[in-house]
């Protein structure tokens, strides 16, 4: 009987079911002991190399950690301990390992920036702490109704870290704010990313994380500079200073090309070619582009490099960014943005100005005088499509006019 038959399937299947999950977790743990020793092997190395903390530019492929971690089951001088034939490693030493692994994946394997990597790492560490706390001492003691309570603590206990915390307009500094829905969503998809690593490289035996569901995102339509907040910022720069040239090549630079704050920070020389109206631009995702530049952003670039920068630079130091700091070195992310904000309140701008403004500006101009959304799209180096069209719904003098001049009763 068929009936008889299914019972009996499903009778066999919970007596096996407890013993295979036993079998997958000693393995499992067995995996990520493994995964600890290899990361103390790789510090060891790159101290030894005197490259500690300077990570390496070159993308190992997948085979390479295979064979460093086929290497360190062979090596007789990991201690052991006798009785459980196995490397002995500390809880927390398991989990920090897989995270350091799952960064060196994101910059190497899949060619993310530093800030993605930076970012994700922090998370996960934020998660290990609290992990910690609840009693958990390895990955594969985490349940989804973990995931859900660290999610539900991130969101609701965001608490204040002193007098000088920073807090929206209007919410007294007393009361906890709310992770917003941005933080959240990346929290999520940071711990989506790392468990569909494991799995992959079967660190992990399940992907408890598949079920969590991203928040929907409002989109925020960008803002963008008129043509007269325009004029105001790129006047010329007095008194003439190598560090005013500076500043007023990287905003001619910013606004006649549309680049990205990091895409900014990294430009080297190498990559301008001003003789032919372009620089190669190095994006998110080490993606190389071609970006046109203007004859005014191309006139400024070439008196700073000719008069500022020749005086910041020093000699056998200085990097060969195109822009550098009067003390010859190459800007930090913070200080490049405090430069250019800096630059927005001196040239009389009342509002709030971001330096992303001005490649939100570069993209709505050029929609509005009659520019294809695709060029657009090649320009910013999107690579989709659908997050170039957000800067259709701002051109709305264009919409305007094309509705007045080609609608029958317009």
């Amino acid at each position: 009987d068929v009936g008889i038959a299914e019972q009996h399937r499903r009778r066999l299947a919970k007596l096996i079911h407890p013993l295979a999950r036993h079998l997958i977790v000693n393995e499992t743990e067995k995996r990520v002991t493994l995964v600890a020793q290899v990361h103390k092997a790789n510090v060891a190395h790159r101290v030894a190399a005197g490259l500690a903390g300077h990570g390496c530019r070159q993308r190992p492929c997948k085979q390479n950690r295979q064979t460093r971690i086929q290497r360190a089951r062979n090596d007789t001088a990991i201690p052991v301990d006798r009785k459980a034939k196995q490397p002995v490693a500390s809880a927390a030493e398991e989990m920090q390992a897989l995270i350091e692994e799952f960064g060196q994946y994101l910059r190497h394997e899949r060619g993310q920036s530093e800030h993605t990597q930076k970012a994700y790492g922090n998370i996960l560490n934020r998660f290990a702490d609290w992990g910690g706390k609840q009693q958990l001492a390895h990955w594969n003691a985490v349940e989804l109704h973990h995931l859900l309570g660290y999610l539900s603590h991130r969101r609701d206990s965001m608490e204040p870290a002193g007098d000088d915390a920073p807090k929206k307009p209007g919410r007294p500094r007393s009361e906890p704010a709310k992770l917003s829905t941005e933080s959240l969503y990346l929290e999520i998809a940071a711990l989506k990313a790392f468990y569909r690593f494991c799995v992959q490289e079967q660190f992990l035996p399940a992907n408890i994380a598949e079920n969590l569901t991203l928040p929907r995102r409002w989109k925020r339509l960008p803002k963008a500079l008129t043509d007269s907040e325009i004029d105001k910022l790129l006047r010329p720069i007095e008194p003439v200073t190598p560090s005013a040239l500076c500043d007023h090549a990287m905003l001619e630079l910013c606004y006649a090309s549309g680049l990205r704050l990091a895409e900014l920070r990294g430009l080297r020389l190498e990559q301008l070619r001003l003789d032919a109206g372009f620089i190669q631009v190095i994006g998110k995702g080490n993606k190389e582009r071609i970006v046109p530049v203007g004859r005014r952003a191309v006139e400024a670039i070439e008196r700073y490099v000719e008069h500022g920068r020749s005086k910041l630079a020093k000699p056998g130091k200085s990097p060969s960014n195109v822009f550098i700091t009067s003390r010859g070195t190459a800007f930090a992310a913070v200080t490049l943005w405090s430069r250019i904000k800096k630059r927005c309140t001196l040239a009389g701008i009342d509002r709030n100005i971001t330096p992303h403004m001005l490649r939100h500006s570069f993209a709505t101009h050029l929609l509005e005088h009659g520019a294809d959304l695709r060029v657009i799209q090649e320009l910013l180096g999107h690579s989709s499509i659908s997050t170039t069209e957000v800067y259709t719904h701002v051109a709305g003098k264009r919409l305007k006019a094309i509705h007045q001049q080609f609608h029958p009763r317009g």
